[in-house]
């Protein structure tokens, strides 16, 4: 009886964090691939005032694997723009599964920077230059190495 009346005075006095599946949050995560897991997932995508493309993966899953160079090669190109390529092991962390609906591997979502804009699937192609020209496309604001077509922007010497 003493557990359940200490229990229920943290639940009221707001003392207790909710159970969240999730594997260690990265020491360094400022490669050009983000790595998110359930206790940084709201910081990394919800909540990050920035766009977001990611991918929810199994790492037993052959097609998530055979994206993963491509994946890798995407963060590179966008290293340098207001965008970031996230990933998560949606078998060992959770996340929002009403804002980001995962029924098989892998599952892409464009998290637009604007809170208010739900998230959206991903159904395009999965070479580099299909993720580039889609994120061209959809970026909040314009990217700085791509025009709105995904075409390269020429630069001045």
């Amino acid at each position: 009886m003493d557990n359940l009346l200490a229990f229920a005075k943290d639940l009221l006095d707001g003392k207790l964090e909710p159970f969240v599946k999730s594997e260690p949050v990265p020491e360094s995560n400022d490669g050009p691939v983000k790595v998110a897991v359930g206790k940084n997932f709201r910081e990394l995508v919800s909540e990050s005032g920035r766009d977001a493309l990611v991918e929810f993966y199994a790492p037993w899953c052959g097609h998530c694997q055979k994206l993963t160079p491509i994946w890798e090669e995407l963060g590179d190109k966008m290293k340098n723009e207001a965008v970031d390529i996230i990933k998560m092991d949606a078998t060992a962390n959770d996340w929002p599964k009403s804002q980001f609906e995962v029924s098989g591997f892998p599952t892409i979502y464009w998290k637009p920077k604007d809170s208010s804009k739900k998230p959206v699937r991903y159904n395009g192609g999965r070479a580099l230059e299909d993720f580039v020209k889609y994120i061209s496309e959809n970026a909040s604001d314009e990217l700085n190495g791509w025009d709105r077509k995904g075409n390269t922007k020429k630069t001045e010497l």
